[in-house]
């Protein structure tokens, strides 16, 4: 069996856990910049605010509607997640974390438990120790514990956060129910090529023959059918490094100079050589991005890229801020505002195997700063030591004017509870 566990509104709810005042009103988070809404309470759901919407156009409506609208928090989100797949690790000893606020589990031998106290226990006690609110979904196939999370998630008060498929009849009836959209892995072109053929249900799906979802499509749909037919072929994926990392970032301004966006390029690559150090990984190429702000159409545009390759694998922040600065000149055009940057580093390879080069080689001083650099960053504060090329005073720069704080990752932004004068005064009294 597996387990499904999803943290409901998880940005909001991260939000409700530091401020109870939020609890029950209706609650937008929105994108970096302080863009566009890509998260909600179920309360702004029903005010009918739409995913994506430009907060500069529904800021008037979100006024009239009492929404709460917040910058995204994402030191906090990420904490927060952290807390809760932890908590995880308690109850099963496989665990695929597959998004900031879900999770998979693998049911082993849990034959002789019952599942739905085994659920109600889960629920609790990430509740009690973060406050999250979360649904479970548990069934004999990951395919068909995400349909059943969505069924947990539907009806709260019915399900209460729990909906378990353990026999054929509930199969059935879980597969009838959930719109073909709503698969797990199905897309927009998948859903209307599944359309075309007739099929408006997950239960439609699983009656096509297999043989013609190979031909017609790939192995990835052929062990989708089979999961949701019951029959296991989706494995718990194990943590794996990641075969490309990027650090791509709106500006808060528009930049039309070079130095501003060399400072940016430099620091996105620094960014990006931290996350390979990470996961003891090194680079065979780095891509760099650009690109002016295509919403206006006025200005004159410009968006290009420039690829690197290293004649060596590197992790060192010297060699690929040094590289991505001196390919960013390479496509910057005078004259234009600038609004986006990106730093690609890709072709990794694990630090302690890949082929040397007789000829060329990083600078052997390179790893015993890096390591002394991540140290120092990690014990004091994250970008405490940069480059001499960055801003020391800011690190993204992004418009931020409805941020929360942060509560569980600063020190200086942690949660003072004050207690009220007339119960102060009430115990001395008592004394």
């Amino acid at each position: 069996m597996f387990a499904l566990v999803d943290c409901n509104n998880f940005y909001a709810s991260c939000e409700r856990v530091f401020n109870p005042n939020l609890q029950g009103k209706p609650i937008a988070i929105l994108s970096n910049n302080d863009g566009c809404v890509i998260s909600m309470s179920d309360e702004a759901k029903k005010l009918q605010l739409p995913f994506g919407a430009p907060i500069f156009k529904w800021n008037q409506f979100c006024k009239e509607k009492n929404i709460t609208v917040l910058s995204s928090n994402y030191p906090l989100y990420g904490d927060m997640s952290a807390r809760v797949m932890n908590i995880l690790e308690d109850f099963s000893p496989d665990v695929e974390v597959y998004s900031i606020d879900e999770s998979f589990l693998k049911l082993e031998g849990f034959e002789n438990y019952n599942l739905t106290d085994y659920a109600i226990k889960i629920r609790s006690r990430i509740l009690k120790w973060t406050g999250i609110p979360t649904c479970v979904g548990i069934a004999p196939t990951k395919a068909l514990s995400k349909v059943a999370n969505k069924i947990a998630r539907s009806n709260l008060k019915q399900s209460k956060g729990i909906c378990i498929i353990d026999s054929e009849e509930n199969r059935i009836k879980a597969l009838k129910w959930t719109k073909i959209g709503n698969v797990w892995g199905i897309g927009r072109r998948l859903k209307k090529r599944l359309q075309a053929k007739g099929v408006q249900t997950a239960y439609d799906f699983t009656q096509l023959s297999s043989d013609w979802v190979l031909q017609n499509f790939s192995i990835v749909e052929w062990r989708l059918q089979k999961d949701l037919q019951g029959i296991s072929k989706i494995p718990l994926e194990e943590v794996s490094s990641k075969k490309m990392i990027a650090t791509t970032r709106s500006f808060e301004y528009t930049y039309s100079d070079i130095d501003n966006v060399k400072e940016r390029i430099s620091t996105f690559a620094a960014s990006c050589a931290e996350k390979l150090r990470a996961q003891k990984s090194s680079c065979h190429m780095l891509i760099i991005q650009l690109s002016s702000d295509r919403h206006k159409k006025d200005l004159q545009q410009h968006r290009e890229s420039k690829t690197v390759v290293f004649s060596y694998p590197t992790d060192s922040t010297l060699t690929i801020s040094s590289a991505a600065v001196e390919a960013v000149k390479t496509i910057f055009r005078a004259g234009v505002k600038y609004k986006r940057a990106g730093v690609i580093v890709t072709g990794l390879v694990p630090n302690n195997n890949f082929q040397l080069n007789l000829f060329t080689h990083e600078n052997p001083k390179h790893k015993p700063l890096m390591s002394a650099i991540d140290g120092l960053n990690k014990k004091y504060k994250a970008d405490k030591i940069k480059l001499g090329n960055q801003d020391l005073k800011r690190t993204w720069k992004m418009r931020q004017e409805r941020l929360s704080p942060k509560f569980t990752t600063n020190i200086n932004e942690i949660l003072v509870v004050k207690r009220h004068p007339e119960i102060v005064s009430g115990s001395h009294k008592n004394k």
